[in-house]
């Protein structure tokens, strides 16, 4: 079973987990930036980390033949000091020709402050000035409606953006449904605690169908799963969906969408 996770953030990962993945059936990975665990104290920590993103991993994906891919930005949790997120995003330019670069991402709102919110609509800007696909965060739990909110009210005020290159994630069941009508792609997000559960994954795909949506593991440094998008396969064969229809949510979806960027091969 081939398949492509489309958000993992394998930094916090082993070199034990490439190979899981890899004996799983797994042909690409991207991993987005994102919050380390601590908020860093220089921009020179994320110069640093987007050398490793576009230096580091790609080298030890290959080595068990799959394909790494990354995104760029300043994460929403640390965009809060305005300040330090512009020095931030100063750098970023320099390492969106780097070939494994597919846009910008993961951007958002953590808290919904003020702040976030003017690094997340700086974010935006950047990729509609260069054309690029944008994978967005959303907020946890109780601030993840309201949060989600903002942020399509924020996307609609730029008229040239495309709909089709913007993924929204860790959507939910009183989330998705606003993502989909609003014309973005929708990304459900296994958790084995928080976010979506394999069972209402399938359950929100059996509502709202395959069309715009793909599932990742965003596995990191906290309690995740690696291979909880093929265990999610699992459930679907379970339930009776056919081999096409579990090939198209887990391999055709997210291709689909990243092939967007022309880096995507």
């Amino acid at each position: 079973m081939k398949y492509i996770e489309p958000h993992g953030h394998m930094v916090s990962r082993t070199t034990d987990d490439y190979e899981k993945l890899a004996l799983s059936g797994c042909e690409a990975i991207c991993e987005p930036a994102f919050w380390a665990g601590f908020d860093r104290s220089s921009a020179d920590g994320f110069y640093d980390y987007f050398r490793q993103l576009t230096e580091y991993e790609p080298k030890r994906a290959a080595k068990f033949g799959i394909k790494h891919y990354s995104w760029l930005c300043i994460n929403p949790k640390e965009a809060d000091d305005p300040g330090f997120a512009r020095e931030v995003m100063s750098l970023i330019p320099q390492f969106l020709d780097c070939p494994n670069v597919l846009g910008i991402g993961e951007i958002g709102l953590n808290k919904n402050t003020r702040n976030e919110l003017a690094i997340f609509e700086e974010h935006v800007q950047l990729a509609v000035d260069r054309d690029l696909p944008i994978l967005i965060h959303t907020p946890h739990l109780e601030d993840k409606l309201k949060g989600t909110r903002l942020i399509l009210d924020s996307l609609a005020s730029f008229s040239k953006l495309d709909r089709a290159k913007v993924i929204i994630d860790h959507v939910e069941e009183h989330t998705i449904s606003h993502v989909l009508d609003a014309g973005f792609w929708a990304g459900m997000t296994l958790y084995p605690e928080s976010k979506c559960s394999p069972h209402r994954a399938i359950d929100m795909l059996e509502t709202y169908g395959t069309e715009r949506l793909w599932m990742n593991s965003a596995c990191d440094w906290g309690h995740s799963d690696p291979l909880a998008v093929p265990r999610c396969a699992l459930e679907m064969k379970k339930r009776q969906h056919s081999a096409e229809a579990i090939e198209q949510i887990i391999y055709q979806n997210p291709r689909r969408f990243l092939s967007q960027s022309p880096k995507f091969i």
